[in-house]
């Protein structure tokens, strides 16, 4: 919940010469909804895409305050489910994580679906647990072909705003042998080798590189950076990751 549509319109015409300027990653802002109309005529044509940071699965109906799959497609072309945010502070739960991940592949959008464990979780050694049985419940009833279209984000809880990053290696065995294991099991090794997983939690310009240079981690769902002209950094990292 950060910046009017008129501060995001600003920051992106700041920011958008860097990032067109770093091709061969694939690159989304995702602002809050009020900046989404605002920001979309900015990034027409530049190649980045356009995301919503959350939606309702209804296409209509006495939802007041939300956001439906439609309106999202208005503007954007990806939409952020599941952060922890949302499940900690909005108590959302698997199954509606799973109805917004249907929603969104049955309108054309590409979901990021969010997973991670909490700081008691991780201390108690139950971060598998807890991530298996997001993913098995937020991608409940997909298909293979659907399972391919997404991109899942791995958000330990205890990272996100905290400046405690975790460790990159810790970061990448999380989706080494959870995961990945986990998405072959219920959609195949192709899928499972296929799937783009993200790495979110203080992600900054100084640590970027080290989580892209895991062979499991594919880019960074980035917070705090991204408000930032250090945002940049982390996209250049990810392009030095791919050549």
């Amino acid at each position: 919940m950060n910046k009017t549509a008129a501060e995001a319109a600003a920051f992106v015409r700041e920011i958008i010469p860097g990032l067109v300027a770093i091709p061969g990653v694939e690159q989304v802002l995702c602002p809050p909804a009020s900046a989404l109309g605002t920001v979309a005529p900015w990034l027409k044509g530049s190649g980045i895409g356009l995301g919503a940071q959350n939606m309702h699965w209804e296409e209509k109906g006495a939802f007041t305050g939300e956001l439906a799959p439609s309106m999202v497609k208005e503007w954007a072309g990806y939409v952020i489910l599941g952060h922890s945010e949302r499940r900690a502070l909005f108590g959302e739960t698997d199954e509606g994580v799973a109805h917004k991940v249907h929603a969104a592949l049955a309108h054309g959008l590409i979901p990021i679906v969010c997973v991670g464990e909490s700081l008691a979780e991780n201390e108690a050694g139950q971060t598998s647990a807890v991530v298996s049985r997001q993913l098995r419940g937020g991608l409940a009833g997909l298909t293979a072909e659907q399972a391919g279209v997404i991109v899942i984000a791995y958000e330990p809880v205890w990272a996100i705003g905290t400046g405690r990053a975790a460790t990159a290696e810790g970061a990448d065995e999380v989706v080494a042998a959870t995961i990945r294991p986990v998405v072959r099991e219920l959609f195949g090794a192709a899928v499972a080798e296929g799937v783009r997983v993200l790495y979110g939690g203080s992600v900054t310009g100084k640590n970027a590189a080290e989580f892209f240079a895991q062979p499991d981690i594919d880019g960074a769902l980035v917070g705090g950076a991204s408000l930032k002209p250090e945002f940049a950094e982390i996209v250049r990292a990810a392009q030095a990751r791919a050549a």
